[in-house]
């Protein structure tokens, strides 16, 4: 069902926006950013026509709203079709589903994330507090204002590189255009504007909330990577020892066989096991973590 054509850049956005309901949120924001900097660099050229004559040759050139739309949804598609990773054989033991973890790339990825994420956090943190610290006590000057709008500005900024991280590493669809900045009304409206937009103080907490989150993620992956690996490598290490391949010097001083409570014949393979399941275990929990990081991301960064 065709709208009737729009006579102004609000109200071909408008249009848009309405064709694209369904889609995801970030596919949205990406295609509104396109449209209005299509449309507005076609005003600029064309100054002194009235804006809806320009419309109406743009439509018939950059396409109708639903036009526009149907070609972002099925262009998001083949994109999506094209990074999803392989598919899975079909596990159908519990055994074959738990250990399978162990091919899917998302898992790692994640993983990754998840030592990365005590970096990303702290630096995230001390931007956001120091920069609300600075803003606030410079409020009562002119300069103040300078100082805000820079820091809020420089926060758009770092909410799309934190998009590009949880995208490429969660698989987290994100926002790869920017929010298009306002352009009618005075400056100080533009600024006002910008300190009501919900998304502003989202992203904010979105900041604030990855020093924690960060420190919990960076714990679970140093732990059990740590814990699953020392598992792994202790019976390792102690065949070579008996077979004097690995030398440890203290060793000799001590009878492992009086002084272990369960013989090594059956702690070592059981070492062994557990440090296998504890480490398909960790790449499950990193695996939902990027599923909650993700979801988190995309309720907090996407207008």
């Amino acid at each position: 069902m065709s709208t009737a054509t729009p006579r102004s850049v609000a109200e071909y956005l408008e249009q848009l926006r309405a064709a694209l309901v369904g889609a995801d949120p970030a596919l949205v924001q990406d295609a509104l950013y396109d449209a209005e900097e299509h449309l507005r660099g076609e005003l600029r050229e064309h100054r002194g026509m009235p804006e809806a004559e320009i419309l109406a040759k743009i439509v018939g050139s950059y396409g109708a709203p639903e036009e526009v739309a149907e070609i972002y949804v099925d262009k998001e598609n083949v994109v999506r079709q094209a990074l999803r990773p392989p598919p899975q054989q079909p596990r159908t033991s519990a055994l074959g589903r738990f250990f399978a973890v162990g091919a899917d790339p998302r898992a790692y990825s994640a993983l990754f994330y998840m030592l990365l994420s005590l970096a990303t956090g702290i630096f995230y943190f001390t931007w956001t507090v120091a920069g609300l610290s600075l803003s606030l006590s410079l409020s009562i000057l002119i300069f103040g204002i300078v100082v805000a709008v820079l820091f809020f500005g420089t926060t758009r900024v770092l909410s799309l590189v934190e998009g590009r991280i949880v995208e490429v590493m969660l698989g987290e669809r994100m926002p790869r255009r920017p929010l298009y900045p306002p352009r009618e009304g005075s400056m100080f409206k533009r600024i006002g504007g910008m300190f009501k937009d919900p998304r502003t103080w989202s992203t904010l907490l979105y900041f604030v909330l990855m020093l924690p989150l960060g420190i919990v993620y960076f714990t679970f992956a140093v732990t059990g990577i740590a814990m699953s690996l020392s598992f792994i490598l202790a019976p390792l290490a102690h065949l070579g020892w008996m077979l004097g391949i690995v030398r440890i010097d203290w060793a000799t001083e001590i009878d492992f066989n009086s002084t272990m409570l369960v013989p090594w014949q059956i702690s070592d393979p059981l070492l062994f096991v557990l440090g296998i399941v504890l480490l398909f275990g960790l790449l499950h929990l990193a695996r939902g973590i990027g599923k909650f990081q993700g979801g988190l991301a995309k309720s907090l960064l996407v207008q």
